[in-house]
């Protein structure tokens, strides 16, 4: 990472023009369209691509940096384009260990497709470790999926969705199903995004009727449950990591909105810059020792996946609380910028009442709370025993 400059891949100017737009986007509840294509061209949406596959070749540490960058100017932006980077990082985890068989990830992402991540279902709290969407051999070495999910990130843009179903069909079934499908009329997106905060992701609910996943786009069959399978380590070290640097990236942003606001306020009490009364300079310290412990942490777990460290039994631990810690954290630090800034945060208008909303988000996201924790005392106390 010694030649890495994050305004390289993600320009000043580039970021302050997507920063500009963040406000209508949120306030029109759209997607940012404007915002993707900007991306497209400046070469973001095929950073983790090899360079010899026309990509820029950056390390999961040097992306993390930059969807921080990117987050601190739209939460929205940075979270949906993390969807598709999540592909692409898996590609490169699979790649980095020998497994060639998401190559046309990274080539379609270098030529222009968008990959969207089907994943999530309404009540399905196994996640990677079970699915309630149908997938049924075509004869081909194809499947059909049949199912609902749910936060499909991109849903306006996507070209490519990579999903899992359960083939409950096959001689060996149950198996768990890893695969990609286009974008046809077997698919259905609903237009059902009304949300609180993060409202630019356009998370939309996806149906799948039959859509078909050819056989060269079928990328793993493994069997359900707990797995340490690399598709299953591909896809939770990426999306930790870069879900955990997406809200550093906001906390960064409330933070550096808390310090301009400080010394622009004036006590009429004490005729004194707010920067300089006591409990405020107090609060914004915490501010800032929450926000620095953040990025040691991202830093050192997206090296090891780099690294292909081994973890053993805690890499799933490490994973989901490094989400867990920096989504807890940049909810704190929102919290508290709201309080140095004051009442006037409140309203609608200002950027810090939209991080507010956006950070909340994070909660949401896999790992929750309870699975974070349930995964890492198995990993410390091995699993509750049964009598």
């Amino acid at each position: 990472m010694t030649d890495f400059s994050p305004a390289d891949h993600l320009p000043d100017d580039l970021l302050e023009r997507i920063r500009s737009r963040a406000a209508a986007v949120d306030a029109e509840n759209r997607f940012p369209d404007e915002d993707l294509a900007e991306l497209k061209e400046a070469g973001y949406l095929a950073i983790l691509v090899p360079a010899e596959l026309g990509g820029a070749g950056l390390s999961l540490a040097e992306a993390a940096l930059l969807q921080q960058r990117l987050a601190s100017a739209a939460p929205a932006t940075a979270l949906a384009v993390n969807m598709h980077l999540v592909w692409t990082g898996v590609a490169k985890v699979l790649a980095d260990r020998g497994i060639d068989s998401l190559r046309f990830v990274q080539e379609g992402a270098a030529s222009g497709e968008v990959f969207a991540f089907g994943i999530s279902e309404a009540g399905n709290d196994l996640v990677l470790f079970g699915s309630d969407t149908d997938a049924a051999p075509t004869g081909d070495g194809g499947y059909a999926f049949t199912g609902t999910k749910i936060f499909t990130s991109l849903a306006p843009v996507w070209t490519q969705l990579g999903l899992h179903g359960l083939d409950t069909t096959s001689p060996d079934g149950p198996q768990m199903v890893y695969a990609f499908v286009p974008r046809t009329d077997a698919v259905t997106t609903r237009d059902d995004w009304d949300t609180v905060g993060m409202r630019g992701t356009q998370s939309r609910t996806t149906e799948l009727h039959g859509a078909v996943a050819p056989a060269d786009r079928v990328v793993r069959r493994v069997a359900p449950g707990p797995n340490p399978d690399p598709i299953v380590f591909g896809i939770f070290s990426v999306f930790e990591v870069l879900l955990a640097s997406v809200y550093t990236g906001i906390a960064r942003r409330a933070l550096d909105f808390a310090v301009e606001t400080a010394k622009k306020r004036t006590s009429k009490k004490t005729g004194l810059a707010y920067s300089d009364d006591p409990d405020i300079r107090w609060r914004i310290a915490e501010m800032a020792l929450a926000y620095d412990a953040l990025l040691p942490q991202i830093a050192a777990v997206a090296g090891d996946v780099d690294a292909r460290a081994d973890h053993g039994g805690l890499w799933f631990a490490k994973l989901s609380g490094l989400k867990h810690r920096a989504v807890v954290a940049a909810k704190q630090i929102v919290d508290e910028a709201m309080l140095v800034a004051g009442g006037s945060s409140y309203f609608t208008r200002t950027e810090l009442s939209r991080l507010y909303r956006d950070v909340l988000a994070g909660m949401f996201h896999p790992s929750d709370p309870e699975s974070a924790h349930s995964t890492v005392a198995a990993a410390w106390l091995g699993p509750v025993s049964t009598y």
